[in-house]
């Protein structure tokens, strides 16, 4: 093992933790801002991926489906933020969405139990549906709702349902095979520097991270929107006192996760690849740079993507046995040390 396999090695952990801090980034400010343990992020990266294969096969266009993936799925996390993941408003919108899906389920399990014995008739089972529903928002509207922003394991039991929902949703939509986001063919290519051959696609993943953390760094710390961040993530109580508006705050912080995730998925998924079970792999890995960085820094969740990129790497290529280890053992020892990680507040 020479110079060459280091600096290769290098250069494939770098370019890696690029793409781990387009997910880690967006997950770290959604911890930092509203506390909440979203285990649905992982599905924003399979869905992005998921939604570019689509645009490309629709228009032809891999740099179209970048913009237009990210976008679709920051609109998807928008309404799942504001439908479920907030106590107060649309509370009878939630309610009613929730009522339609017993309904749903309720005409489901009448039609594999006694749907012979209805002749199974489509108009008996929407009539059913309904009734059900009806029923199910009567007492749902009844149930008074506590603030779920207080409550880890509601926070950590809804968005893992929302998981599992996406991860169906796609398998019934897209199918259960491995499929490739295939960039242009410019991009195929390879840049010689001394004698190796840098991939010419992982270069651009490193430029796009540098571009988009130089962007968030520049939003956070340079305008009025990232210093209403900061304080929210500071104190969100003292930022309420002062008329920071944190409903909005965490929408627009919500958004840009799962914008970031689905970019990531988008630009993963040529070298990753897109199938089922992707996002329950990424999802670890954006957590470690979570706990790595801290919740709510920027400048951590590039440490940190970092850290777990090359750890990553060198643990597959050194000690592929206990690659895993060598991954996470790091994030426990800085747990034991700093349980806020390496830039978090307390």
């Amino acid at each position: 093992m020479g110079a060459q396999f280091w600096v290769v090695q290098a250069f494939n952990g770098i370019s890696y933790g690029a793409l781990l801090f387009l997910v880690g980034s967006g997950l770290s400010l959604i911890f930092g801002v509203m506390r909440i343990v979203n285990l649905a992020h992982g599905a924003y990266f399979l869905w992005g991926g998921y939604i570019a294969l689509s645009v490309i096969g629709a228009t032809g266009s891999w740099a179209l489906s970048l913009p237009a993936a990210a976008l679709a799925v920051a609109a998807i996390g928008i309404a799942m933020e504001r439908l479920f993941l907030r106590s107060e408003g649309f509370a009878r919108l939630r309610t009613a969405l929730i009522a339609a899906g017993l309904g749903v389920l309720g005409a489901l399990a009448f039609a594999a139990r006694w749907g012979a014995a209805a002749g199974g008739s489509l108009s008996v089972l929407v009539l059913l549906a309904v009734a059900c529903a009806a029923i199910a928002y009567f007492l749902l509207a009844r149930i008074p709702v506590l603030a779920i922003e207080t409550d880890v394991l509601r926070q950590v039991l809804l968005t893992v349902g929302f998981a599992f929902l996406f991860q169906q949703a796609a398998l019934d939509i897209w199918g259960g095979n491995n499929m490739d986001i295939n960039p242009p063919s410019e991009m195929t290519a390879s840049v010689v520097v001394g004698g190796l051959y840098f991939p010419l696609y992982r270069v651009f993943m490193i430029g796009m991270a540098i571009v988009i953390g130089a962007l968030l760094w520049l939003v956070m710390e340079k305008t009025r929107m990232g210093a209403a961040v900061r304080a929210t993530v500071d104190d969100a109580q003292m930022a309420r006192g002062v008329g920071i508006d944190t409903n909005r705050v965490s929408m627009f912080i919500f958004a840009l996760g799962a914008f970031l995730a689905a970019l990531g998925g988008v630009i993963g998924g040529a070298f990753l690849g897109i199938y089922p079970g992707l996002d329950f792999e990424i999802l670890p890995l954006a957590f470690a740079v979570v706990i790595i960085g801290g919740m709510g820094s920027l400048g951590g969740a590039a440490i940190g993507s970092l850290a777990v990129g090359l750890a990553d790497n060198f643990g597959k290529a050194l000690f592929p046995e206990v690659s895993y280890f060598t991954l996470y053992a790091p994030m426990v020892l800085i747990l034991a040390v700093k349980p806020t990680g390496l830039f978090g507040r307390e």
